[in-house]
Order: C-alpha cells, then structure tokens, then sequence
C-alpha cells in the first residue's frame, strides 16, 4: 500500500514518539534481542511488502533515478542496504505498486515502468541483492549472503482485463498480485470502494484460476471480504496476504476477519502483518475516521493525486492522534497464530509505502529484530519464529509451484475474456 497520509501528521506522531524511539533504540541489547539477531542470520526472514519502487518514483531530486536514489547510503525512507542488513532481512518481496486512481490507460505503462525501476534495483547492487522467482532461488540466495528479491504487483487494475497482460507481467517476474488494491476493478471488489459484483465475477475466478496455473501467489489484502470468499473457494493453491493484520483486534476493513482466518489452514495461505499504525491501534483508527470521511467528502470527484495529497493534509493538520506500538503489532502477529495457526502466520511490513507513519519501535527496515524479541519475551520458540519469519511464505509459495506443474499439464494458457464470461465490454 501506498500511504498518502500527510507529512504533517506523521510528523507530529513521529516527534511525539521522538523519546521513546531514541531510549529504546539506545538501550544495551537484552537477550532476547541478542537472540532473535541470530536466530535471523540462521533463518530467513521474508517480508511480504516494501514499497521502495514507488519511493524511487517519487523521488523529489530525481524521479525514477535508480543511481540517484543511492541505497548504499542512507535513503530518505525506510529502507536501504545498511538498515536492510541490520534488520535480517533474508527475502524481500518489492511491491511493484500502479494507483488504481491513475487513468485506465495509464496502467500498463506505470506498472511495466515500476517493474523496471524494482529490476533496476536488483541489478545494481548485485553484491546485497539477488531476483528470486521460486523457492529454491530464496534459500540460494540466503545461502550465499545475498538479499533474496521478489516481486509483487499491487492490484489486478494493471492487467487491464487481459489474461495475457498477467501472463506477460510473469514473465517479467512477478511472484504475486494483489488482485485489487483500493478501487474495485471490473472484476473484483475491493475492501475500499463500492462493491459491485459481490466478490469476484466469472472472469475474476478465471484471473484466479489462470494464476495458479501460473504458479502466482493470490495475495487477497485490500480486497473485500467477499472476494476474499471467492478466491479461497476458487484458489487450488495457498493464498497469502502480504500486508494486513487482524480485524478483530482493530476493526478497519483492510485487516481479516476472524471467519477468514479460520480457513487459512485447509488452503495453506499465510497472512503476513502489516506495521500500518492505523491497521494496528484501534485506538488511532477510531480517531482518525471521522477525518478521513471529511477527507472523502472533499476530494469527492478529484482525481489528481498530488490534489487530493493536499486535500488529505489539510484535513489532518493540527491533530494530536494516538501512536501504535511494536507491543500492538505483535498482538497481531499472536492474534492470527491463535485463530489461523503458527502456520500461517508471517511479516508484511509496508515499509516505504506507510511512510513514517509507523509504530513506536518499528520505524524502518533494521527494526524486524525487535518485534522478534518481543515475540520471544512472549514466549515463542526458535521453531515457530523461524515459521513466522519466513518458513510459512516458503511452504505456500512451493505449494503453488507444485500447482503450477501439475496445471500446466492439464490445461494450456487461458483465452477467456470479460467480454465472453461476465457479459459486455467492461474496459472503462
């Protein structure tokens, strides 16, 4: 997800939290930290999210400037190579990000320029950094001390109806696809927007069946419950969330419901938290939806996003809104073991694309290691830590490699259309 809450408020969070952050990351390492540092040298953790292309994108001195925007140094947001070393990270799944507010025929071009831009990345700094298309190229890469580098594209708005659209964005290298991210597509309702088909339509579920054959992750994070419904009925292979938390300890519409997550275990998908202080504190969510409905109400009908950036600033600026919490996110982290299983629980941050509008103790890449020592004054063993960090993401990605291979003998590439399964022309 892209966050497009305004640089003032996470400021002001930011500034309030300001002593906390500095005694805790001061404090003389106890040995639980000391303890989930080694444990991820030895295990890799794999993040479902980071939203770093879009940041280079964004870039104010030079827009799309992978040379520019120099991770060898430290970086503006919450990532470079330096934080990504000290936080243990082993795998990292690059959000290849397109806003679903862009015109319907910018789509195909952002995403082919965000899939670049991640490439690019990876190319630079061969020394950290490795592309990983299947499982075995994760431990490869770890193995050999390298930063295992997957892609993800965020909403199924950039395959423009097109199955052979998702075929090509394979080929590049996608691993996963959220099938929408906050507008509802012409197949499948997001969480975030009017819902209009009740879930997923006809050609929705062939968009799901046409991935496993694939052996691309269903990531169902921002997508409305019903659609949630309908790709674990349709799905043959394990479905992952890569950045959402739990809806019943914060009650937004981007976290999973409790009815979810007790069907994760008989399809073998994983749910990875995400650190988005307003997806985590229920307190903080509370406070801040009246102002995003006044927000709503004013940018009604804008669709320039650096307008609709000020309208949401404007909105915002003044108040002093409640911090989330490390402590808060590994409530999460607990609340899907003890409803989903240790098996299908695992990290998707949302660095770089929640900004600095983070929890207390989880301000950037080099802080996983202490969300894993919390777990461990909790109680948590090697084992399932080790689960959570990145062995759940591995199974289910296996899983559907397996699926794939057996698919793909069994029936070729589909040519099904909108058009033909669901009725009409739906390309706006």
């Amino acid at each position: 997800m892209r966050s497009t809450w305004p640089r003032g408020l996470a400021l002001t969070l930011t500034l309030a939290a300001s002593a906390a952050c500095a005694a805790a990351q001061d404090a003389t390492e106890d040995d639980a930290l000391a303890r989930a540092r080694v444990l991820l040298e030895e295990h890799i953790l794999i993040d479902g999210h980071n939203d770093l292309p879009w940041a280079i994108r964004e870039h104010a001195a030079a827009p799309l400037d992978v040379e520019a925007y120099d991770l060898r140094r430290p970086a503006p947001g919450n990532t470079d190579l330096a934080r990504l070393r000290a936080g243990g990270v082993g795998g990292q799944f690059w959000s290849v990000y397109v806003p679903g507010e862009l015109g319907y025929e910018d789509y195909a071009r952002v995403q082919l320029e965000q899939i670049d831009v991640a490439r690019r990345v990876i190319e630079r700094y061969p020394d950290d950094l490795a592309l990983a298309l299947t499982a075995e190229d994760v431990e490869r890469a770890f193995a050999t001390g390298r930063i295992a580098s997957l892609l993800g594209m965020e909403g199924g708005h950039a395959i423009q109806n097109s199955l052979g659209a998702l075929r090509a964005y394979f080929d590049l290298g996608v691993r996963y696809m959220t099938l929408t991210h906050n507008v509802t597509l012409d197949w499948a309702d997001s969480t975030n927007d009017a819902r209009r088909h009740g879930g997923l339509t006809r050609f929705g579920e062939e968009v799901v069946r046409e991935m496993n054959r694939l052996g691309m992750l269903v990531d169902l994070s921002h997508t409305s419950v019903e659609t949630m419904d309908d790709a674990l009925r349709v799905s043959e292979a394990p479905v992952i969330f890569s950045h959402s938390s739990a809806r019943a300890l914060c009650d937004v519409p981007r976290n999973v419901p409790d009815e979810i997550l007790r069907r994760l275990p008989q399809n073998g998908g994983v749910v990875m938290v995400t650190f988005v202080s307003v997806f985590v504190s229920q307190e903080l969510a509370s406070a801040t939806a009246p102002l995003t409905a006044e927000y709503e109400r004013r940018a009604t009908g804008v669709t320039d996003a650096k307008e609709r950036r000020a309208i949401r600033e404007q909105v915002f600026a003044g108040h002093d809104l409640p911090a989330a919490t490390l402590a808060q996110v590994a409530d999460h982290v607990e609340h899907v073991r003890g409803v989903a299983g240790v098996d299908h629980v695992g990290i998707g941050s949302d660095f770089d694309g929640a900004g600095a509008y983070l929890p207390v103790g989880l301000e950037d890449v080099s802080r996983f290691p202490h969300l894993f020592a919390e777990l461990i004054r909790r109680g948590w063993s090697d084992a399932d830590l080790a689960k959570l960090a990145g062995e759940n993401l591995l199974r289910a990605l296996r899983r559907a490699e397996a699926v794939s291979v057996r698919l793909r003998g069994e029936r070729p590439a589909s040519t099904a259309t909108i058009e033909a399964l669901d009725g009409g022309s739906r390309v706006r």
